[in-house]
């Protein structure tokens, strides 16, 4: 009675089929119909091989028979195909039934699902496999765009060298270190930006692996494609610091929103960290013509400036008001205003002078409105003034209007 009960349990708990010695079915529980999608009838009389999977290689069988036939157990998960093509995977013991005089009578097969166990090891290995290679490539890009950077730094090291013949020894020693020193600032937004998305992959890969343990394949691949798209975010930062440095760039037509767009992105960690609100009005888009990399430096100069500023200053809702408008038919005036105080005007005409600085300790070298002077004057052909308004400084650019042919 008590052997029937133990035979019911593991029937009722597990998939179980019974052979003969060839191989050919003679029983099958329910839990075996199941799985396989095959009745009793279809299976009683046929051979086992019925539900074999043609990616199991012949070697695997071979192993089998050798094992079971030398009356010995097998072990294995195996791959199986139901009758409806979908592939299953069991967990499979084969016992050799021997009788009193050690002959072979029959073969019990026990065995019990372990499908989605095996389908999730295989994702993580894609998935894993698939992010290994996401992150060797964002390795190489960096590597790569590194020596670009370098060349960069080299083939602005030649530019500056050409605009000697025009300009005094000691411009050019100036707008090399303003350069050298923009490019260090941008190096500091580019990690203040990544800090975030830095943040956003530890919490990735920690519920990788508690999901991975759960058995929720949904929810894991949910996080798989949100840690890839921060990674290409991460990438795409890299990329537009690359084209912002080109110094290769050659003379275009551009409308100055793009300009004050895209130092804005640059700056947006910055700002948003210091809590300051940037508000942009502006007319209807304006065509303009120079080197547009230049004049958004010029940009995030003068909001740099506003935001250094604060820092003096006890306001406690900070604004800079970025307005775009046309100051006459041919030409175009973009205003940089802030509400921290002013520019004291013992020192208003001196700001835009090589090395002069309010700024305390390392904050600031003195080159940055040097070099924003430079930018618009010489590459621009237009003109930058300085001057106190309402509740803080006031910095207004003008360039000549591109126009139309």
């Amino acid at each position: 009675m008590k052997l029937e009960k133990y035979q019911e349990a593991i029937e009722t708990s597990n998939i179980v089929s019974k052979t003969n010695i060839e191989g050919i079915i003679t029983f099958v529980n329910d839990e075996f119909c199941r799985i396989c999608g095959y009745s009793k009838k279809e299976l009683i009389g046929a051979n086992h091989n019925i539900v074999r999977h043609p990616d199991v290689p012949k070697e695997t069988f071979k192993k089998l028979w050798e094992t079971i036939l030398a009356k010995k157990v097998y072990k294995s998960t195996v791959k199986n195909r139901a009758k409806n093509g979908t592939t299953f995977y069991v967990n499979t013991t084969v016992i050799p039934m021997v009788n009193t005089q050690g002959v072979i009578e029959e073969f019990i097969a026990i065995r019990y699902d372990v499908t989605d166990t095996v389908v999730l090891t295989e994702a993580l290995k894609r998935k894993e496999e698939e992010l290994e290679q996401l992150n060797s490539t964002l390795e190489e890009r960096v590597q790569s765009q590194t020596m670009q950077l370098k060349d960069l730094n080299r083939n602005l090291e030649r530019r500056v060298s050409e605009e000697v013949a025009k300009n005094r020894e000691k411009e050019r020693l100036l707008f090399t270190q303003a350069r050298l020193a923009s490019m260090g600032e941008m190096i500091g937004n580019i990690a203040h930006q990544w800090r975030q998305p830095l943040s956003e992959l530890g919490i990735d890969l920690y519920k990788l692996k508690k999901l991975f343990g759960q058995g929720d394949q949904n929810a894991f691949l949910e996080t798989y494609e949100h840690g890839k798209g921060v990674i290409k975010k991460m990438s795409q930062t890299i990329e537009d610091f690359r084209n912002f440095f080109n110094p290769n760039k050659p003379r275009e037509d551009f409308y100055i929103n793009e300009v004050v767009d895209d130092a804005l992105a640059m700056l947006k960690g910055t700002l948003g960290s210091e809590q300051i609100v940037v508000r942009v009005t502006s007319e209807d888009k304006v065509l303009i013509h120079g080197f547009k990399s230049e004049l958004i430096q010029v940009l995030i100069n003068l909001i740099t400036n506003a935001k250094d500023a604060f820092l003096e200053s006890s306001c406690e809702q900070k604004y800079i008001d970025i307005h775009i408008a046309r100051f006459d038919g041919r030409t175009l005036m973009v205003s940089v205003r802030d509400n921290a105080g002013g520019i004291n005007e013992e020192i208003l005409e001196k700001i835009f002078e090589p090395y002069f600085t309010t700024k305390q300790g390392s904050l600031g070298t003195g080159l940055g409105l040097y070099m924003s002077k430079m930018i618009v004057e010489n590459s621009m052909k237009g003109s930058i003034e300085a001057l106190n308004a309402g509740e803080g400084a006031c910095f207004n650019v003008k360039v000549p209007i591109r126009l139309e042919k």
